[in-house]
Order: C-alpha cells, then structure tokens, then sequence
C-alpha cells in the first residue's frame, strides 16, 4: 500500500469521525412537544445541503485507478424509482494510458425533494464500449471501470435527469376533478375573506363570557351577553350581531377579552388590546364554504405583456390577466383558470380555453410565475413530472410501529362507506384508516400499516390492496392513494408523491397541469360529545389562496386577505390532558398561522419544521431517503469541490460526509463530453458541430467527415465561456457572467467566474486529458458502425440543450436555498420575494 493510500485513508478516517459525530449529534431522537393544545412533533433536520449535486464531471478512485465521469444522460426513470443512463467516461489506470469509453447504466433512485436530489444505489453497468482500445486490453478496462465507478451515494439534481427526460417522458394523466368555479368575490377597497364553514362552532374561553368561534380563518370570537360577534383582522377590531351581516369598526371590546388566557392561541389577539384608535376597517366577505376573493388595491392598473394581446392586473396579489383578443379575464386559482366577461363575474372553468398567448408570457415577467399553470409549457411540464417523483423514507419496522397513535372522537370508531367502493374510511378521526373487507389499514405520516381491529395493534404493510389505489377523487381520503411503499425483514421503505400532500395532475387532451386539490369539497366533521366540540375539516381547494412553488414543487398559502390561519379549514381539538383546546391552520404558508405556523398540511395532518413545509415524514424525524441513513453503500466521488465519501458504522448508521478541498488535484476537464445512442463518444464545438472519438487515430473527427484528420489537439473548448445551449422554448442561455434569474428577495443571481456547484473555471490554455493522436489504442473491441448519423447529432441536440437547462435549473434552486428565499415566511409572494415586486 503506497504513501498516498495511506495518507488518504488516514485523513478519511479522522473525517469521518468528525462528520459522523456531527450527524449524530444533528440527528438526535425526535422530541414531541405540545404546542397550543395540540401535540405537534417537531423534526430535527441535518444539514443535507453538504450531499447536494455538486456539479460534473466527476472524478473517483481506487487503488490509483482515476475514473472521470460525465453528467449521465438518462433514457429512462421508470416510476421515477429506477434509472437508465447513458454516461461518457476517461479511465486512467496505474501507470497506464488514459483510455475513453461509453456505459449503459441501470440504478436505483431515492430522492431527496427538499433539496432537489436523486441519490443512486445498487447500480448496474450494463454494458461498455471502448471505441479505441485493443480487444485484448477491454477485460481489463472493462473490470477496473465496474471496480471504481461508485455504486451507491452519488447525488444527482433532479433538475438535471427532468430536463433530460422531458424531451421523451409522457405527462400522467390528469384525476378526475371537479372544476367548478367557487365563489368569487372582488373588491377594490381594502378586504379580507371571512369563511366560517357551516354555523359557528363556539368554544368557551375559561373565566369569561367569550366564546371563540373555531371554524374559521380569523380570529372571531362571541359575547354570551350581548349575542354581539368581535372579528380582529390586522389591528382592527369589528363587530356585527351576524357573521354574516354587516360589519363596522369598533374600539370597545367586552371585558372578558381583556382576560384571555396565555398560551392558547390567543397571545397575537392580546396584543390589539385594547383596540388601536388608528385604521381603516377593511370590507368584509362573508361565505360558509370556500371561497375566493380578487383584492385589488384601488382601481385595476394594467400592464401589457410585450409580444401577446394580454394585460395583467399589477396591483394585486392575485393573478388577474384580460385578453384584448376575446375580451375576457382570467385568473389563476389553485391552479385552475377562470374566465368572465367582468372581474364581478360570473366565473366559469377555463382550463381547456386558455388563450394561446398564455404560453408567450416571457420568463422574466413579473407574471412569469403562472407558466407553471399553462397548459404545454416547459414549466407546467416540469411541475408535473416533478411532482410524480416520489420521495422516499427508510425506517426500521420497530420504530415505526411504536409511534403510531389513533384515537377517534367519541371513543368508538365511525365508518362511512366510499362512493363507488366497497370499501369505508373512518370518518371520527385525523387519521386516514381504510376498511378492506375485515381488515384496517392506516396510512400514517406516508407509512402503510395493517391491523385486524380499528384500534390496532398497527403492524407495517408487506403489500397494500390494490383496491386501496381504486379510491376515487371525491373521497376526502383520495390523497393516500399516493403512498406506495416495499419491505423487509426489519425495513420499510416508504414512498410519496405531491397527490399526498394535495398537489394534483389534471387535464390531459389539453396539457396535464398541476393544481392544488381535487375540487371537490368534503364537508367537515362535527363531533359534540365532549366537553367541548371538535370540528375536523376535510382539506379543501379554495379559500386558503394557494400558489405554486416551483422550488418547492408544492403549493402553499400566500394572500394575507385570507387570515392569519391560511383559510378556515382549521383543525380544532379539546386535548384532556392539559384542558386546552386547539387549532391549526391548513394550508402550509408564507405568512404562516400563529398556531403551528407554516408547517401544518391538512392532507397528511402533519407538522414538521422544513424549509418548505411540504414534508411527509415529520413523524419519523426525517423528510428524505438521505436522512433515512440506509442508502449509501460504498465509494468516495470527487468534484472539483472536493470530495464525498459513503460510509457505514458498526451500529448499522450510513450516510455522505463531504470534504471541501482547499487545494489539490482538480479535475482539468469540462461537461461537454456524451454517449451517443450508437456506442461513440462526442463534444460540441462552439460553432455547434459535434466531434465523435475516432477509432481510428485516437483523435476527434468532425461528425459527417469521417476520416478527417482534424483533431481536438487543442482540447475541448471551455462552454462557461460560449453560451453554447438553449432552454426548452428555444432562448439562448448567457453564460457568460451574467444572472439567471432572480432569487428569493428578487436580486440578480451573479455567478461570478464560477460554474455549477461552485467550481472554478477553465483558465485559458488548460489542455483536455484525452488521448491525442500519437497514442492509438488500436482497433474497438465491438463494432460501432458510422459515427455523426443525423438522428444521433440530432439527439445529442437535445441532450445538450437538456444539461444546459438542468444546470440552470440546478444553479437557480441551489442559490435561492443558499439565500433562504421563497421558502420561509418571508412571502413568497407579496412579501417581496418570488415577483420582487412588492
């Protein structure tokens, strides 16, 4: 064993003694804690941005075998869960000559949505192709490849495979949903939504005679003297005799508010005690289910979209456009296009009717953001497909099985039978338990379980009934139909996509979208058996002004006009242990409830502390496969950024730690080298013709002149400095020092002299490691046929437009994370962020 390996292994291990202690710090046992009445569970999360993509090519090693790798070019992601790749190589063993090759590759994926990541495991080379090495010599090569090239833990973006897969990948087709317009108000004057689902349900305030009303989106509360209602909305205070009635200002309050409690949801209302004199009352809309309301700030201000027939609103948050074409307006709610001939209505679907010129609106409008809902747009593709990618959790059967907890509203488990099934849900409790012929099954924090009683014991699903994944949209349990999942012995390996947590495809003949809910509207659960009631609502789709995050891949709540509580869909509960009651807001948002904040998801009756809000294990204390620590095997990858190596400890804990290089050996290369389909190796020049690796001479010849004896002699042009590709509607991406867009708080992005991940670029006169034309390798073991075919180049288009667009995809998310911006209650938008216009 040389100096090298040794000082190599040394520094290793003393990194992974530190990294590990450090992981097992960060992931210390999750803590329940109770919070506002209810019992909230709060995960702890580790830095994961240290295994994130860290750019291509590659570089691994092992027993002085040097492999340099390039950004793999993906054919296949079959149920988002196994890949199929392409992937051009250099292969430089010990004391031997650097030698090109092409492999297919076959792996399994786990991915990390929070931070955008697919993590390989179990890879398989399918087959190789040395274009100019010796028969004799390809055993060897071929052995040494499979030996260094890592198997497990190599991280990925997901922005980079969808880019690649969007050229051949078939949308999902959309559910069945129900696209009738809800209510919608508009106003001109300052306003906010009041929804109180049904008739008020009241719940006593101790030592007073208030009553606070616990279906609903504001904070109402009810004099038991006077019969008089007190809504608080900002630092105003109104009263009314009706919820749904007449509204006015008011600065005397009943006394029993100035004696509410502490720490029951109450602290931000006792604040506005007594009442500020200053302040205008905002006009108050009224509705018993949901609904939406079009707030603009004085009369409409329109702005045109150059290069369409279409204007929008600016100044309001939602998005209101006129077609000067059709005379008509449309806005964008959860999703779904609306259309009317008055901003007043009526409303009616417009999703199969959108104007063309919706696709036109360029990506840097103010407006942009709704392309992700415009039926056949890059962005609408890539919300959909990302939303079909599962992410994956990996916990020990154990574990799980002694953190489930069911209880029902009355004590006695209530069933109601599911439209169209034989099957029954239980309708008395948060949990989503389903009745399959004598036999329960609960899908809990996105883990299947199974039990012969509704009270359990809850032991993990070996297989879930086909029939579960029959349920249809109209069921309010419809969402966990998304959850999928496999076993072991001691494992389960659980698996969600965006449906469970109320992101939906619909629309098909016309473009699949993604919307937020089904349409469909369950009507909440009452239950009055208790001290005090409890009111469970079933999630709905309108009322909680959902937006689409497209870093995210999710929806949450962004209009302040809706309520401190996102919308009425709260959940309120009485907790016996502590006398307290409780409530939730229901959508993920921006602006966050002051209950559980940004973090409640009505659809999983989840909390979790992420960055997005949109996690599905909350309960496990881990939101991805990374965290699950089961994933990495072996191997070390090697970026010019520094070094991640897989490791696994004697008590069974795995995982990446990654090492930052200050100095060293880099890897003098760039991501302009491909697989063809046909077995040879190509690189684009800056004028856009394609080279392929001759097998004759060891050169490069220009595609269609084969036997050309022009060479790269001079090495692969650097790209960074080229603004070489396109993005998916054909505009040139500038590469060239120049922002990509605009983060979170809308400033420019400056990539500085540094391409994706951070690594420096190519100066001038750095020469490509490839051989050149004094080193033939003799004859190619397998018979390729003629390289530059026009369908070949022609794919190999595609695919560089596809990695051009994956690394800005990758640099843009990787950067907004960086900064913090569009995930926290910051205001995605409205609050300065996502627009940048506010």
């Amino acid at each position: 064993m040389n100096n090298l390996t040794l000082k190599f292994m040394r520094n290793a291990f003393l990194l992974l003694a530190v990294c590990l202690s450090t992981v097992l710090f960060s992931c210390k046992k999750d803590k329940e804690t109770e919070q506002s009445g209810s019992e909230a569970v709060k995960s702890d999360t580790a830095d994961t941005t240290l295994i994130a993509d860290r750019g291509w090519p590659r570089e691994a090693e092992n027993n002085s075998t040097k492999l340099v790798y390039y950004q793999p070019q993906v054919d296949d992601w079959k149920d988002f869960k196994e890949i199929t790749a392409r992937v051009a190589f250099s292969l430089t063993p010990k004391d031997g000559k650097q030698v090109l090759g092409v492999a297919s590759l076959k792996a399994e994926t786990l991915v990390d949505k929070d931070n955008r990541s697919a993590f390989i495991k179990n890879l398989q080379v399918t087959d190789i192709r040395f274009p100019a090495l010796d028969k004799k010599k390809v055993p060897e090569m071929e052995k040494l490849f499979k030996e260094t090239l890592p198997k497990s833990g190599d991280p990925i973006s997901v922005d980079r495979i969808l880019a690649d897969l969007s050229h051949t990948k078939s949308p999902s087709k959309g559910i069945a949903s129900k696209n009738d317009p809800p209510t919608i108000f508009y106003s001109t004057n300052p306003a906010i939504l009041l929804i109180v689902q049904g008739e008020p349900v009241l719940v006593p305030v101790e030592k007073t005679d208030i009553q606070y009303v616990v279906n609903t989106n504001w904070d109402l509360f009810l004099d038991k003297t006077t019969k008089d209602y007190y809504l608080l909305v900002e630092n105003i205070w109104l009263t009314s005799k009706d919820v749904a009635g007449k509204w006015t200002k008011t600065t005397k309050l009943p006394s029993g508010l100035s004696n509410l409690p502490s720490g029951q949801n109450f602290d931000d209302v006792k604040k506005m005690i007594p009442p500020p004199s200053s302040g205008v009352a905002p006009e108050i809309f009224y509705s018993n289910k949901p609904a939406e309301l079009i707030a603009v700030n004085g009369s409409p201000k329109f702005e045109k979209i150059p290069g369409t027939k279409l204007l929008y609103i600016d100044n309001t948050e939602n998005d209101v456009f006129a077609d000067e074409n059709k005379g008509q307006y449309y806005v964008l709610l959860s999703g779904r296009w609306f259309k009317s001939k008055d901003l007043t209505g009526p409303w009616s679907y417009a999703g199969n009717s959108l104007p063309a010129d919706f696709a036109k609106i360029p990506k840097d409008s103010p407006r942009a953001n709704v392309l992700s809902s415009v039926p056949g747009t890059q962005e609408a593709n890539d919300a959909v497909m990302l939303a079909q990618v599962p992410t994956t959790a990996i916990l020990k059967k154990s574990d799980a099985e002694a953190k489930v907890k069911v209880s029902y509203d009355g004590g006695t488990p209530q069933f109601k039978p599911i439209e169209g099934t034989k099957m029954q849900y239980a309708s008395n409790t948060q949990e989503k338990i389903i009745k399959v012929g004598d036999l329960y099954y609960l899908c809990f924090q996105a883990v299947w379980f199974m039990s012969t009683s509704p009270n359990g014991p809850w032991k993990t699903c070996d297989s879930v009934p086909k029939e579960i994944y029959t349920i249809p949209p109209s069921s309010p349990v419809y969402n966990v139909t998304y959850v999928t999942q496999t076993t072991t012995d001691t494992t389960v390996e659980s698996s969600s996509t965006a449906g469970y947590l109320g992101a939906f495809i619909i629309g098909a003949t016309f473009g699949a979208i993604l919307s937020y809910g089904t349409g469909w509207y369950y009507p909440p659960y009452m239950y009055y058996g208790g001290l005090y009631p409890i009111y469970r609502p079933w999630p709905y789709a309108y009322g909680g002004g959902a937006v689409y995050n497209p870093w995210t891949g999710g929806y949450a709540a962004g209009r302040r006009v809706y309520g401190p509580y996102g919308a009425a869909g709260t959940s309120a509960w009485y907790n016996p242990a502590t006398g307290r009651y409780g409530r939730s807001a229901s959508v993920q948002g921006w602006y966050g409830g002051r209950t559980a904040a940004s973090t409640y998801n009505p659809w999983t009756g989840n909390y979790a502390r992420t960055n997005q809000g949109h996690n599905a294990y909350a309960q496990w204390g881990h939101s991805a496969a990374t965290n699950g620590n089961q994933w990495a095997q072996t191997g070390h990858i090697t970026t010019r950024r520094g070094t991640a190596i897989g490791y696994e400890t004697s008590g069974g804990n795995k995982g990446v730690i990654t090492h930052r290089r200050g100095g060293g050996t880099t890897i003098h290369t760039n991501n302009n080298v491909y697989a063809g389909h046909d077995g040879h190796i190509y690189k684009k020049d800056a004028n856009g013709n394609w080279s392929h690796y001759n097998n004759g001479n060891g050169g490069w010849t220009q595609a269609g002149t084969l036997g050309s004896s022009k060479k790269s002699g001079e090495g692969i042009q650097n790209r960074a400095n080229q603004g070489l590709g396109t993005n998916g509607s054909g505009e040139r991406i500038q590469r060239d020092n120049k922002g990509l867009g605009a983060n979170g708080a809308g400033e420019r992005m400056q990539r500085d002299n540094q391409n994706l991940g951070g690594e420096t670029r190519m100066g001038d006169g750095m020469r490509d490691n490839f051989p050149k034309a004094d080193q033939t390798l003799g004859q190619p073991n397998k018979p390729l046929g003629e390289a530059g075919r026009p369908d070949v180049t022609r794919d190999l288009d595609r695919s560089a437009i596809s990695r051009d667009r994956g690394e800005m995809q990758t640099r843009n998310f990787q950067n907004i994370q960086r900064s913090g911006g569009g995930f926290n209650g910051g205001g995605f938008r409205g609050g300065g962020g996502f627009r940048g216009r506010r």
